[in-house]
């Protein structure tokens, strides 16, 4: 490929905070999986584990003093950003983030995303504020969470779905919202604390 057009990629690259596509394709170096240098932006304030796998299109900044942490053997699939300015986001091991998109921000004055192990978070959930999504949590559809609390429990492939962490799904806006495990919110529009119920409801113990 012609010098002066990678160049002149790295330089816009740069110039907006982010990795040289050299430096991008140097966190392979460590196990991880950039499938797509070219459209994954990565930036310097963002601390990437091992095992990784990181799909076309996405997106992961930090600004300032706010910084990303990200444990390892992780999947981002296409259309997730993850964007960290007024507070950290910090992100465990074995997660998968989309299918059908993902976005968290920290964006707000005393914000923080705190994303623990195994979660599940498909269909393009939006995540904000002062957030914790415990041990294999789940938001599964289009959903702005923010500021709520999903308790630890067994992943969605325990066949007790009692004992699975706290889930949302359904689409709307949750907000100071707790989910222990072995519970689900489902919303349509907005999600009310009062709506939860057994996981059981909707999934028969197998």
């Amino acid at each position: 490929m012609n010098l002066d057009l990678i160049g002149s990629i790295n330089a816009a690259r740069q110039a907006a905070g982010f990795l040289s596509l050299e430096e991008t394709v140097a966190l392979g170096e460590r196990g991880n999986r950039i499938l797509d240098p070219f459209s994954i932006l990565i930036s310097n304030g963002v601390h990437l584990g091992e095992g990784n796998t990181i799909y076309p299109g996405c997106t992961l900044r930090a600004e300032g003093e706010a910084e990303i942490v990200i444990g390892n053997g992780n999947l981002f699939h296409s259309g997730t950003l993850i964007e960290a300015s007024a507070g950290p986001v910090r992100i465990g091991n074995c997660n998968q983030f989309g299918e059908g998109g993902f976005t968290a921000k920290t964006n707000q004055p005393g914000s923080s995303i705190k994303i623990d192990n195994k979660g599940r978070f498909l269909n393009n959930p939006s995540v904000f504020g002062k957030t914790e999504l415990q041990d294999g949590s789940q938001i599964l559809g289009n959903i702005s969470v923010i500021s709520c609390v999903l308790g630890a429990g067994s992943s969605f492939e325990d066949p007790d779905p009692d004992l699975r962490a706290g889930l949302l799904k359904g689409s709307g806006i949750a907000k100071n919202l707790s989910v222990p495990a072995g519970h689900v919110i489902q919303g349509q529009g907005t999600f009310e604390q009062d709506q939860m119920v057994l996981q059981s409801t909707f999934h028969p113990i197998r």
